[in-house]
């Protein structure tokens, strides 16, 4: 018999202003990776990820290409890192009255020290903040408990991903976080290109939006949907895709800016009796209401059982 999953309960409300300053200190790090590492697809290339300490940028490129840096949040030890494949260590504590033009100013001090030269776009993406991040004092509220039950479920989270991305054998993003918009995402292609974008759509959704896709994911709350859940879209959007059902019989489809999106909530996967069990019913009916309406070869797409093997 499995053993029952303890997942860490985790709101919104009430955790707005610590969501926003991870969510910023996220974007600085997510800017550094953005300047110097080379470009791939669909923007691959900026991404984070959740590791074993935190939230980690993974190896960026320096000096030409032969060495490489890593920063991380580190969780358990509450504080930003940053090592170097040359034995180079550097570290300062994350607390609840860190502004984030502090930690923006310790992480630039950090690399140069490291003899990281980087000069990013110094102001916060799609946050409704104009100001650039050194003058960002009003958000101080890096919190341990609310960050820790985060990477928790986004490393639970993740794994799941990663168990249902090898369920397929077509071309596959790796489970990574967007750090614009702080989601955990795994997504799926169908091979084939996707209609062109309108002509002043940004240059990130028509790189992101080349090619046909079926995405999933999950985030912490928004001022939308103000608790965390998992997602999952298709685009483009195939006619008719909201009348697919889905499971768990939780999932519901919601209007997201004209196109249906499936949404399953957090507080409803947590107490179940098999929060893996559901949450793999969630992404694969999802995937098969997308790829069924949008006329994907599924059979064809489809890994099958290696159990026997």
């Amino acid at each position: 018999m499995q053993n029952q999953i303890q997942l860490p309960s985790l709101h919104y409300k009430g955790n707005v202003e610590k969501k926003m300053t991870l969510h910023i200190f996220l974007q600085i790090m997510g800017k550094v990776r953005l300047k110097m590492t080379p470009r791939k697809n669909h923007w691959w290339y900026i991404t984070e990820y959740i590791g074993t300490t935190g939230f980690t940028t993974g190896p960026i490129p320096y000096k030409s290409g032969t060495e490489q840096f890593d920063i991380t949040i580190n969780v358990k030890k509450h504080q930003l890192e940053v090592n170097t494949s040359e034995g180079h260590s550097e570290h300062f504590p994350l607390h609840n009255s860190l502004t984030v033009a502090a930690f923006y100013q310790n992480l630039m001090k950090m690399l140069q020290k490291a003899n990281i030269s980087v000069s990013i776009v110094d102001v916060p993406f799609d946050l409704d903040i104009d100001k650039p991040f050194d003058e960002i004092t009003e958000y101080h509220h890096y919190d341990q408990d609310y960050t820790h039950k985060l990477w928790k479920t986004m490393l639970w989270t993740s794994n799941v991903f990663k168990e249902f991305s090898g369920r397929f054998y077509g071309k596959t993003c790796p489970v990574h976080l967007y750090w614009h918009s702080m989601d955990l995402v795994v997504t799926r292609f169908s091979g084939h290109e996707a209609p062109p974008m309108p002509a002043d759509a940004r240059i990130s959704d028509k790189d992101a939006y080349s090619h046909e896709c079926i995405s999933f994911g999950f985030w912490a709350g928004d001022e939308n949907v103000p608790e965390p859940a998992f997602y999952s879209y298709t685009f483009p959007a195939p006619d008719g895709l909201e009348k697919e059902t889905i499971k768990p019989t939780s999932a519901q489809w919601i209007d997201n800016n004209g196109s249906p999106m499936a949404l399953l909530k957090y507080k409803d996967l947590v107490n179940t009796e098999d929060p893996r069990k559901e949450l793999l019913a969630f992404l694969e009916s999802t995937y098969l209401a997308g790829a069924k309406k949008a006329n994907w070869d599924i059979e064809k797409l489809k890994v099958p059982d290696l159990k026997e093997m």
